[in-house]
């Protein structure tokens, strides 16, 4: 039975967008916004086997899941994609919400769960420090209708090598008050350049992961940087990208990682323009807020997220059928209604709500080629050079304290 857009709506509760807002923002995927999708350059993983070949059901599976990712019903009745993988499977699932990548990386290290819901600058570090193991996709049935240009990226494989399999993703877009601001933008210059015509209205999305938001922006603006991917930036790159974000921080008025404080800014006025969700703006004009949403034509960050294995997990049988599971086209509908985002398999869009879809450009390769999702920033520069050593997200999480002051 296919939920109402309102019904989705209205079940994005506070807790949840709050943990998204705390977690997958400050460490979400990230990814290319061209056709190349090259593992990240230089990046060699711990050699760990994969699994070769499907066996008996263990009778559980230990799932470390952002809150809306793994509904039972307990949060809402009409709300559950648990309970039919469970009765399918005969796979006990034991869930445990996090709500940030830094306390699912460390979550991880206990070797405690056997499949967890990566946002990709956690996703990089968990392949990094063999927490996570290579994912064989011959064994996820419906991996096959996961859209193409979500596959093989920066954040979810290396070399080739599938670490997991797509769940879901989503935009980073501009949102503005349509009665206060005179004409609808169709630039991030608003924001970085034009500012000051708001001073103090102007909000920012708070976490290091939004300097790629300033260096994206850089490197459409000004080549001369030679800014090629804007989760690689070396030293002066990052530094060019915290002078335009203090240049930008005068006329903001507030950073924000609260969605609820979000639609309240621009419900009052005290934000007019600024980034923003698909989801946010969806409730906030449902609340009768006069906004709007674009896509610049510069393009946008965004974030795809990742089903990976523990490297040490002892249900692999559980937790490949999870995988194959939650982006069956069911599923794959229900969390991305419920979550706020773009569905992975193609065929959830048969089953969405109408017009569900459409909002959040799934399938548009076209849409999602000038998305560069959320991607862990590494010494080995993602953009293939070799003759630099490129800043980490210790750096950007130092020069974000520095941005804010």
């Amino acid at each position: 039975m296919k939920r109402s857009t309102k019904r989705r709506t209205l079940a994005v509760t506070s807790a949840f967008l709050l943990a998204l807002a705390a977690g997958c923002g400050t460490e979400s995927g990230g990814s290319d916004a061209d056709d190349d999708t090259g593992s990240a350059a230089g990046f060699t993983p711990p050699d760990l086997p994969m699994k070769e070949e499907m066996g008996d059901m263990e009778g559980e599976v230990n799932i470390l899941a952002w809150p809306g990712y793994a509904e039972d019903g307990s949060t809402d009745a009409a709300v559950d994609w648990v309970t039919p993988f469970e009765e399918e499977t005969g796979c006990q699932a034991n869930v445990k919400y996090f709500g940030t990548s830094d306390e699912a990386v460390s979550l991880m290290k206990t070797g405690e769960y056997d499949v967890v819901s990566a946002s990709g600058d956690a996703s990089l570090r968990m392949i990094a420090a063999g927490d996570v193991a290579p994912v064989n996709v011959d064994l996820v049935e419906n991996y096959v209708d996961v859209y193409d240009y979500l596959k093989d990226r920066d954040w979810n494989s290396v070399d080739g090598q599938m670490y997991g399999v797509p769940h879901g993703y989503g935009a980073n877009l501009l949102m503005w008050r349509t009665d206060l601001v005179e004409s609808a933008p169709t630039s991030w210059s608003v924001v970085f350049e034009g500012g000051s015509e708001y001073a103090g209205k102007v909000t920012a999305y708070d976490s290091p992961i939004y300097i790629a938001d300033a260096a994206m922006y850089l490197m459409e603006t000004q080549p001369d940087l030679g800014i090629e991917h804007p989760y690689s930036l070396d030293e002066d790159q990052l530094a060019a990208a915290v002078d335009l974000l203090k240049k930008q921080k005068e006329n903001v008025g507030e950073y924000w990682s609260d969605y609820l404080k979000e639609v309240q800014a621009f419900t009052t006025g005290d934000s007019v323009v600024g980034t923003t969700w698909q989801v946010i703006a969806n409730v906030a004009q449902g609340e009768g807020v006069p906004v709007d949403v674009v896509l610049p034509e510069e393009g946008a960050t965004g974030w795809s997220d990742t089903w990976m294995v523990g490297a040490d997990s002892p249900n692999t049988n559980c937790a490949y059928a999870w995988m194959n599971h939650i982006i069956s086209p069911e599923a794959n509908a229900a969390v991305a209604e419920y979550f706020g985002e773009a569905p992975s398999n193609a065929k959830a869009c048969d089953i969405a709500s109408e017009g569900h879809c459409e909002t959040f450009h799934a399938g548009d390769e076209e849409y999602a080629s000038k998305l560069w999702y959320w991607t862990t920033p590494i010494e080995q520069c993602l953009d293939g050079r070799t003759d630099v050593k490129c800043t980490d997200y210790g750096d950007w999480t130092q020069a974000w304290t520095e941005v804010k002051g």
